[in-house]
C-alpha cells in the first residue's frame, strides 16, 4: 500500500500516485476496468485549472479549416483608406471622421512639457496616480529601492530587441499556419528557496519543434556543475561541465516518457520507473516509453495549464506546464 503522496513527493511520484488514484476512483464508480473513460475527467480534476486532453496537431487543423488564408498570412498587410472604413462602420460623414482623428489622436493625450511628471496632482481621482502616490510615500519612509530580477530584465531585453523584426533569411520565417506554445519552466521543487509558483523560464515553442530543441534550451544550474578535483589549481578551465557528461533526460507527457537517446552514453531514465509502477499491479500498465528525438510538440497529446516534467542530471526534477496554444 502507498502512502499518499505530499507536496514534499518528488513531482513524478506525485503526478503518478495522482493519475492513479483518480483512476481508481473512477472505476470503483463505475465498477469496470475504466476502458473507454478517458474522455471524462477524474475526480482530481476540474475545468477552471486545466482542460481535457488534447492533440496538439489536430488544434492545428481544426484551426486551419476554420481560417481563413487573409488570417493565416504573415505578408505586410497593404494600408487601406482608415477614414473611409470608420465613417462606413459608424455611419457618419468624413467631416465627423477627421474631427474624432484629430480628437482621439495619440498627440492629444500628452501632457505639457513643462509639468513635472514626479508631482501627482492632489485632486487627481485617478486609481493608478493613488496607488502610485502611496508607492512613493513608503519608498521615503523605508528607503525601499526597487530592484526587478536580473534574469527578468535581461528577457525582456532580447525580446524588446526581437519585437517587429523579420528574419534576414527567409529559411527562418515562421510558416504560416504554425502553432505557438508557451511554456513555463519550473524551478526544482527539492529546494526550499524555490517553493513559490513562478516559473524561472519562459519559452515560445513552434508546434513543428523536437522536444529536443527544448530540452536544449532550459537553462538549470545543474547542467553547469563542475566534477572533479580543482583546489590545487582553482584557476583551471575545466574540460567538461555536467551536461556534457550526463547527457541522460526525460519529458513525462501524459503517461509517455520521452527519453533522450541522441547519444550513445545516454541511459534510460524512465525504465526504473516504469518497472516500479508496473510491479505488484499498481494500475500504471500503460506507462510507455519513445525517444525524445522522433517527436514534435504537434505530435503530444496535453492538457493545457497541467503540470508535467522534465527529468535531467539522473534526479533533478522541472515542473513544466504548457499555458496558451496560439
Amino acid at each position: 500500500q502507498l502512502p499518499e503522496p505530499t507536496a514534499r513527493s518528488s513531482p513524478l511520484v506525485f503526478l503518478l500516485c495522482r493519475r492513479g488514484c483518480g483512476r481508481a476512483a473512477k472505476m470503483a464508480e463505475s465498477g469496470g476496468s475504466g476502458v473507454g473513460s478517458e474522455d471524462s475527467f477524474p475526480q482530481y480534476e476540474t475545468e477552471e485549472l486545466y482542460s481535457r486532453v488534447l492533440h496538439v496537431g489536430s488544434v492545428g487543423v481544426l484551426w486551419r479549416e476554420a481560417l481563413g488564408q487573409q488570417d493565416l498570412s504573415l505578408q505586410e498587410v497593404v494600408p487601406v483608406d482608415d477614414d473611409a472604413a470608420v465613417a462606413e462602420d459608424f455611419n457618419c460623414t468624413p467631416e465627423v471622421v477627421a474631427e474624432l482623428r484629430a480628437v482621439c489622436s495619440i498627440d492629444a493625450l500628452k501632457g505639457s512639457d513643462k509639468e513635472d511628471k514626479e508631482v501627482i496632482p492632489e485632486d487627481s481621482r485617478l486609481v493608478t496616480l493613488g496607488i502610485r502616490k502611496k508607492a512613493l510615500e513608503r519608498r521615503e519612509e523605508k528607503i525601499i529601492i526597487d530592484r526587478a530580477c536580473r534574469q527578468e530584465t535581461f528577457i525582456y531585453e532580447m525580446e524588446s530587441h526581437m519585437i517587429g523584426k523579420r528574419p534576414k533569411e527567409s529559411i527562418n520565417l515562421v510558416e504560416e499556419g504554425e502553432l505557438l506554445l508557451t511554456l513555463n519552466i519550473f524551478y526544482p521543487v527539492i529546494f526550499q528557496k524555490h517553493k513559490f509558483r513562478k516559473p524561472y523560464q519562459t519559452m515560445l515553442v513552434l508546434g513543428s519543434q523536437k522536444l529536443t530543441e527544448v530540452r536544449d534550451s532550459i537553462s538549470c544550474v545543474s547542467d553547469l556543475q563542475i566534477g572533479g578535483e580543482f583546489s590545487s589549481h582553482p584557476d583551471q578551465a575545466p574540460e567538461h561541465i555536467s551536461k556534457d557528461l550526463y547527457k541522460s533526460a526525460f519529458f513525462y507527457f501524459e503517461g509517455i516518457f520521452y527519453n533522450d537517446g541522441r547519444h550513445s552514453e545516454c541511459r534510460d531514465l524512465s525504465r526504473t520507473i516504469i518497472e516500479w509502477a508496473e510491479s505488484r499491479d499498481r494500475g500504471y500498465a500503460n506507462l510507455q516509453a519513445v525517444r525524445m528525438e522522433d517527436y514534435t510538440f504537434n505530435d503530444l497529446n496535453i492538457k493545457i495549464g497541467f503540470p508535467y516534467l522534465y527529468c535531467h542530471q539522473g534526479d533533478c526534477e522541472h515542473l513544466v506546464i504548457i499555458t496558451d496554444i496560439r
